[in-house]
């Protein structure tokens, strides 16, 4: 029974220890590079994404970071709404691996001088490709103003670094030893008292 008990003991212990490692690997976040460039453009940073795709496989921006013609990135815009200026079209923040890389809706960010950017694919041009759509002040709702612009750009993302799902398989293995040795230790117990045992 003791036998029993200990190795219970120890298999709940390791399950939880490798179901909590799970949970937070679950939670787990990508960080990716991108850039893009266009005619008086150049744009590049880092995301960080959850890490999990949609079945479409895109990943949702979390946050961004980087720079736009030297001016620092200050946030990302939430998804569900336009970059001022670019009214009604929402931003999604999505991210793939694909060919295609970005939606139809983009994701956006704000910099430090006031302005904001979104670039997204534009699949209704006679050769479907990339465009950043940039709005400065003053912002004129629902209309580009003459300030600003609709540029073709060149982007591309890829993923720097993964979560790193090895830690599972080291606590399954230090688990597995927990348990063989716990049970050497209690069968090498039971042997002992058993001599005893005989002995008296």
């Amino acid at each position: 029974m003791k036998n029993l008990a200990l190795l219970s003991t120890t298999a709940l212990t390791v399950s939880g220890l490798v179901f909590g490692t799970m949970q937070a690997v679950s939670a787990a976040t990508l960080n990716w590079e991108w850039s893009y460039f266009g005619s008086g453009i150049t744009a590049r940073g880092k995301f960080i994404t959850n890490d999990t795709p949609d079945n479409f496989g895109f990943y949702e921006i979390l946050e961004i970071s980087g720079t736009r013609n030297n001016e620092t990135i200050t946030g990302l815009q939430p998804a569900g709404t336009p970059i001022p200026g670019n009214e009604p079209f929402n931003v999604d923040n999505l991210i793939s691996l694909n060919s295609q890389q970005l939606t139809g809706d983009g994701f956006g960010y704000s910099t430090s001088s006031g302005n904001y950017a979104s670039p997204f694919f534009a699949s209704f041009l006679p050769i479907p490709g990339y465009l950043e759509v940039f709005s400065a002040p003053p912002f004129v709702l629902g209309s580009l103003g003459t300030e600003d612009s609709e540029s073709a750009v060149v982007f591309s993302a890829r993923i720097i670094s993964i979560p790193e799902y090895t830690s599972i398989l080291s606590l399954l293995a230090v688990g597995t030893l927990g348990l063989v040795s716990a049970s050497k230790r209690q069968q090498s117990l039971q042997l002992t008292e058993q001599k005893h045992a005989k002995a008296s």
